[in-house]
């Protein structure tokens, strides 16, 4: 699958051997890895792995491609419309022909884990009914199904593709090649049968303002979690409705305003409880918008699932 691979001039190959590539990325947010593998001629099997906020990239298709992403940890920002973005989270597929995929992918959470299979549509075809006669699914048949326009098609967690998906992470080594094959022909025959409704349930999207005042509300509250905001306030201060604040961030980061406040506050109290041994927990309480230790230690143990105290020593 040399034409995937050649066209991402932002990859840095790290290892290569028997029809398998390993693939880097970095930048000063973080690093991640493609490792991928040619199962078919024209047909290639990837994990995918990042560790950062954003990845630049420079991927260009130099042939008729047809993708499909399934998303097993994470969230993954994509291009919906023209000047509109939507999300793609766990146990969603994405399918596209990679024609908008180019640019900067933003990751709000920080990290994505997922697996991808991509077909080169001019050898894939061939190969696949050459190595498997009669094999009834028409590739081209499939990439018009889901990919008629230039922009993603994103199925929310369809009925019965995690077990596809999560059977490839748990593969002998010694049977690899050859499980990769069959699983292949099963997300292909499962595809050619999925059955979409007249009116799919699409998922919400959110134009580029839009996004640009979630994120700057995302940092806004990181930055001051000593100090406590209402929605109300956010709204006014970032000059975005109420509803549309909500509907975007709960889509971006998987959790509502107030749940992500308090997981961050909380995981930013663990580092205090853990590194600055010096401060009272009265007083990392404070460092997070705590004026009742109290009622801090009631919400770290929401999410922590035991007291500061307890935390800190064990920590120790």
């Amino acid at each position: 699958m040399q034409k995937l691979t050649m066209n991402c001039t932002d990859a840095i190959p790290v290892a290569a051997s028997n029809g398998c590539s390993v693939f880097q990325f970095r930048n000063d947010t973080g690093d991640g890895t493609i490792t991928l593998y040619e199962v078919f001629p024209g047909v290639a099997l990837a994990y995918n792995d990042f560790h950062m906020k954003y990845y630049d990239s420079s991927y260009q298709p130099g042939s008729n491609m047809f993708c499909i992403d399934y998303c097993r940890e994470g969230r993954l920002e994509y291009k919906a419309a023209n000047d509109a973005y939507s999300y793609v989270e766990a146990g969603d597929l994405k399918m596209d022909r990679r024609l908008t995929h180019t640019g900067r992918f933003e990751l709000p959470l920080a990290h994505y884990h997922g697996a991808m299979v991509c077909f080169d549509m001019d050898i894939a075809n061939r190969s696949i009914h050459e190595e498997i006669k009669n094999f009834p699914v028409d590739l081209k048949a499939l990439q018009e199904k889901y990919c008629s326009d230039a922009y993603p098609m994103v199925i929310h967690k369809p009925d019965s593709i995690e077990h596809i998906f999560d059977e490839l992470y748990k593969v002998p080594e010694k049977i690899k090649r050859s499980y990769f094959k069959i699983k292949v022909l099963e997300l292909l025959l499962y595809l050619d049968a999925l059955e979409l409704p007249e009116r799919a349930e699409e998922k919400p999207y959110f134009y580029k303002t839009q996004v640009e005042k979630i994120r700057a509300i995302q940092q806004f509250l990181a930055e001051h979690m000593d100090e406590n905001y209402t929605q109300e306030e956010l709204s006014a201060r970032f000059d975005i409705p109420l509803t549309p604040m909500k509907k975007c961030f709960k889509s971006m980061f998987g959790n509502t305003i107030g749940g992500w406040l308090l997981q961050y506050r909380m995981n930013q109290a663990a580092v205090q409880l853990r590194t600055k041994r010096n401060l009272s927990v009265a007083e990392i309480a404070g460092n997070v918008g705590y004026d009742s230790p109290s009622k801090f230690a009631l919400a770290f143990r929401k999410v922590m699932g035991m007291s500061p105290t307890e935390y800190r020593n064990r920590s120790h």
